[in-house]
């Protein structure tokens, strides 16, 4: 199941979107217009768009009327070359932390943006916090396979994971997969070098005994050429090859989509071979189309938070916004909770969790924040 169909389920209860309309390449023309497209189709869907009110009133015109689309006023925007770090310690006002302290007042359900990769992390791990016995948050995306996606984690959030970090990984992976995707009884597996169980450095070894001892569908590791076949519904690894292996896969799928484009041009041939090989060239143009898969959940912190391309047009970011909605309805982040609950020896102790955190913001901002994540009697 991909998450065009998500986009579409019909969960019971309201749902509050709170929409970083001033993120991204685009925004906020493509993001508005994008998650008002989600509000007219989805009328149990409350949008709140956040950001310059008379921007947003602009791009949105006779739309903004909508019953279930409001504004919030921010009227200061992180931009997508700055210091995440110094701009969050600067721009109190930011959209994005305006959008994250709506879900931490209880006032949204659910954060989207396409806004700054560092900052949407950062304020997340730090307004909202992590939820009890989660070591480091995971971003998670869907990987494109003949058969389906699979889910795909850590891309980003943290260069340097333990073995117990992976396994942690695992357990979110799992749980997104199921209770999003619909995957019954995900297959789980850790990418390393060969495909034996096992192999590979300490951090394989130790994620691959914790994995055996629990009650996830382990079906041990996969290499780098398994990832395009129906081997397992989520695939597990640190962040530094997470990122280098998703953006390996958009280089190469760009490359070659560009090698054909000039192909079909040249003349005699080209045009005519393109017209008959159109209908099968639309087929595996679908299957590439990532759009559809709308966004990176960030697992881990005490609410939804859906981080999306800087460059997500109207398109991708409507489906990002059925991504966010579809993991609030699911209750993605009290069921990680439950999960660590039941598991007190794997949890991670609190003091060392303090500990690490300044670190693992260091890690996603590049520098020091110098906030510490809300309590729970703060809120």
């Amino acid at each position: 199941m991909d998450l065009s169909a998500v986009r579409g389920s019909s969960g019971s209860g309201r749902i509050r979107v709170a929409v970083d309309a001033m993120g991204g390449d685009h925004g906020p023309e493509e993001v508005v217009l994008g998650a008002l497209d989600h509000a007219a189709d989805h009328p149990d869907d409350d949008i709140i768009l956040v950001g310059d009110r008379d921007r947003i009133a602009a791009v949105a015109g006779d739309r903004l009327g909508g019953a279930n689309v409001s504004v919030v006023h921010a009227s200061q925007v992180i931009g997508m070359d700055e210091h995440p770090a110094l701009a969050l310690r600067e721009k109190k006002d930011a959209s994005i932390l305006v959008a994250t302290d709506l879900v931490r007042r209880g006032e949204a359900d659910a954060i989207v943006t396409a806004g700054h990769t560092g900052a949407g992390m950062a304020a997340a791990v730090l307004r909202l916090g992590r939820l009890a016995g989660v070591d480091r948050p995971a971003l998670a995306v869907q990987m494109i396979t003949a058969s389906g996606p699979f889910v795909f984690l850590d891309i980003g959030a943290n260069p340097d994971s333990t073995g117990e970090n992976l396994y942690q990984y695992a357990e979110m992976g799992a749980l997104f997969s199921e209770r999003v995707l619909g995957v019954e009884r995900p297959r789980v597996a850790l990418l390393s070098i060969g495909e034996e169980k096992g192999k590979g450095d300490a951090r394989i070894a130790l994620a691959t005994q914790l994995l055996d001892e629990s009650a996830l569908n382990f079906v041990g590791n996969v290499e780098g050429k398994d990832l395009v076949k129906d081997v397992a519904d989520v695939v597990v690894t640190d962040a530094v090859v997470g990122n280098v292996v998703i953006k390996f896969f958009e280089g190469l799928s760009t490359f070659i989509f560009d090698l054909l484009r000039e192909e079909f041009r040249r003349p005699p041939r080209g045009p005519i071979a393109y017209a008959l090989m159109k209908p099968g060239i639309g087929r595996i143009r679908d299957v590439f189309d990532y759009e559809k898969f709308g966004g990176s959940p960030l697992l881990g912190v005490k609410g939804t938070v859906i981080i999306t391309h800087g460059r997500a047009k109207r398109r991708m970011v409507g489906y990002a916004v059925g991504v966010g909605a579809a993991a609030a309805r699911a209750r993605i982040p009290e069921h990680i909770a439950e999960t660590f609950q039941r598991e007190p020896a794997r949890a991670a102790d609190a003091a060392a969790a303090a500990a690490v955190a300044g670190a693992e913001i260091d890690e996603v901002t590049g520098g020091r924040f110098g906030e510490p994540a809300p309590s729970d009697a703060a809120r």
